[in-house]
């Protein structure tokens, strides 16, 4: 006996969207929740990205304008070799420079330079507007590196806030529309079982 294979029911795509008897308004909601939360989703991710990246550009812009090089010199040999435990160090060594501050006083303070430097030698060194060390400035490289993975992620986190914000909406609706699904079974279940018979 050959058993024939059941067949297999069509998915119809957009069917929210299309008329049919079976749709019903919570249908037409749902549709345009699912589509209202993608599109917010999208912009708001989108702005958001462009605001952080943005902001870190001007914040990197303005630490750069605020930062000058400086030529100072070392006052002492610097050690050989980085301290033992550096985690994430750059591999160089703290050492005592001295530099011509531009309102002609002498200052001395702390840098980091390559090991093994000899006293004497001269080492770009950076300073603000009050001739203090200051780190040096992001280069345009790094600034952009930074500006792209700030707004990338920015755009991630806003994106999928927003994402399941209409996720917790349009779940609500799915609970409400069993809901009443149970309710009508439960008037109209006992009429079908009468009109079949008993049967089911």
């Amino acid at each position: 006996m050959t058993r024939t294979p059941p067949t297999a029911v069509p998915r119809v795509r957009l069917w929210r969207w299309r008329r049919n008897p079976l749709r019903r308004h919570s249908d037409i909601v749902e549709a345009w929740i699912v589509l209202a939360t993608w599109i917010l989703a999208l912009l708001a991710g989108t702005a958001a990205g462009a605001a952080v990246a943005y902001c870190t550009d001007t914040a990197l812009s303005a630490r750069r304008a605020q930062a000058h090089p400086v030529s100072a010199v070392l006052t002492d040999d610097a050690a050989k070799t980085p301290a033992a435990g550096g985690g994430y160090d750059d591999a160089r060594v703290w050492a005592t420079v001295r530099w011509t501050a531009r309102d002609g006083s002498v200052r001395t303070d702390r840098v980091k330079v390559l090991p093994g430097t000899a006293a004497g030698a001269t080492v770009t060194m950076w300073a603000d507007r009050a001739d203090r060390v200051v780190p040096p400035p992001a280069s345009a490289s790094e600034a952009g590196a930074q500006m792209v993975l700030g707004g990338a992620l920015a755009a991630q986190v806003t994106g999928t806030a927003v994402w399941g914000a209409g996720w917790l909406v349009r779940t609500r609706l799915v609970r409400r529309r069993l809901a009443e699904w149970d309710e009508e079974w439960k008037r109209i279940g006992p009429e079908w079982r009468d009109l079949s018979g008993g049967r089911g």
